[in-house]
């Protein structure tokens, strides 16, 4: 068994039962030859590709309950080595499911508690979903909060030039913000008396003076520097501006284009925000009403970080905690 594991055997368990009780009818359909059609597709779901003694598999079983468990295996187009591998690992899990119900393992505790919380989690999952689509916000909304904060979305394209005052392996002295500034003006000039930006990027690098952006950088809002994004938002398009004088470097940078992004451009990301927030609240507001308490002598009183928090912790989130919270070089610039 390469893929199927005894982990996601309370999966199966919760599946069968599922799908013994929960079978759908479909409706009559008054076209003959689309109701053909039907009865044709329901025979082929209906094909039985497994038996494990008296346990018998429909292909459809097979296939979705397949898809749960490795997303992608199973379906139509799976080649036939793997759907054979598939098939022999789902056999064996079902054979040692029926023999643990032989025995009556699903009565010890060990493995109650484990059904218990696999029964917990698959509801929690469900639950989960649902408020996930309370929580989609509306087109409106989305516009709404677009215009409400659209310089957030404020872009701008900008080239920088730095000049080094401090060279690797050199051993004579530095060069002065006065020395820096006038190297940086020199090159400022031959820019923009039309040589060739790609010339001038690559004779500053060789040089190991400085570096030029050939091609400008596009930042959003947030990205850059402070500085750095106060001045490239005050300049007009074209501009130079320093931005930094430190003992090891002079950073000048000229603002090429400033724009906006559009709010179709956005909408997958406020979206994202906006539903979080929606959930956040919707959690917030089960926990208050569910009543929930926490002994502090055991449990502690720090507060316990919000999902997006937690999702930036360097440690990874434990099982319960993913139920809960699902909601969800030398002169180089840095």
């Amino acid at each position: 068994m390469h893929s199927i594991r005894l982990r996601p055997l309370h999966f199966l368990v919760l599946a069968s039962l599922i799908a013994t009780l929960s079978h759908a009818q479909e409706p009559a359909s008054s076209n003959p030859a689309a109701g053909s059609s039907a009865k044709q597709a329901s025979s082929d779901a209906n094909q039985v590709v497994l038996k494990v003694g008296d346990v018998q598999v429909t292909k459809e079983e097979f296939e979705s309950r397949i898809h749960d468990i490795e997303p992608g295996h199973g379906e139509e187009g799976t080649p036939d080595k793997d759907r054979q591998r598939l098939g022999d690992d789902y056999a064996s899990v079902l054979m040692l499911s029926q023999q643990a119900v032989a025995k009556h393992l699903d009565s010890s505790p060990e493995v109650a508690r484990k059904l218990d919380v696999a029964r917990m989690q698959v509801l929690s999952d469900a639950e989960f979903a649902t408020l996930m689509q309370q929580a989609q916000p509306t087109f409106a909304e989305v516009s709404q909060y677009y215009n409400a904060h659209a310089s957030d979305y404020d872009e701008v394209q900008i080239r920088r030039l730095f000049i080094w005052k401090e060279r690797e392996n050199s051993k004579g002295a530095p060069l002065s913000s006065q020395a820096a500034r006038a190297k940086a003006e020199q090159i400022r000039q031959a820019y923009a008396s039309g040589t060739n930006v790609q010339k001038l990027s690559s004779d500053l690098t060789k040089s190991q003076a400085g570096m030029l952006d050939a091609n400008p950088l596009s930042f959003t809002r947030g990205e850059l520097s402070p500085p750095i994004e106060k001045a490239s938002l005050s300049l007009k398009e074209g501009e130079w501006s320093e931005v930094e004088d430190t003992p090891a470097r002079l950073l000048l940078i000229q603002l090429v284009k400033r724009d906006r992004q559009q709010l179709g451009q956005v909408s997958p990301r406020i979206e994202k925000q906006l539903q979080d927030e929606k959930m956040q609240a919707l959690l917030n507001d089960l926990k208050k009403n569910a009543g929930i308490w926490l002994d502090e002598k055991y449990f502690g009183t720090a507060v316990a970080p919000v999902p997006d928090a937690q999702r930036r912790a360097s440690n990874p989130p434990s099982e319960l905690r993913k139920s809960a919270t699902k909601g969800d070089s030398n002169h180089e610039e840095q």
